[in-house]
């Protein structure tokens, strides 16, 4: 069984930057998806960002060039690092592992974690 566990958030400023970390507890073999989702409130869950089996990087719009996703299978873990953070940008970010070959987090077996508050305010 995997496990996902997701830390970092928290609360910053405006422009402000913060790194979100997911370990998994089982090893992250190179054909494994990762990726980071999002809820804000009265909202429905949206893909953040997300790294595919094959390698290919994938951002939703409202992200790109301010976040980044990156993985380090020798610790497995997945970083999602947020800069230039807006008050749009609050929400719950969940990160989930993928075995499929399907965008990760699409998949009826992919794993999630609980999930970690960033909200974005003065």
């Amino acid at each position: 069984q995997v496990q996902v566990v997701e830390s970092g958030g928290g609360l910053v400023q405006p422009g402000g930057s913060l790194t979100l970390s997911c370990a998994i507890s089982a090893l992250i073999r190179s054909t494994y998806g990762m990726g980071w989702y999002r809820r804000a409130p009265g909202k429905q869950r949206e893909l953040v960002a997300a790294v595919t089996r094959d390698g290919s990087i994938i951002y939703e719009t409202s992200v790109k060039g301010r976040f980044t996703i990156s993985r380090d299978n020798a610790k497995n873990t997945v970083y999602l690092q947020m800069n230039s953070l807006k008050p749009e940008d609050t929400a719950v970010y969940y990160c989930t592992a993928s075995s499929s070959s399907s965008l990760p987090g699409t998949y009826p077996n992919d794993y999630w974690g609980q999930g970690t508050q960033v909200t974005v305010s003065s």
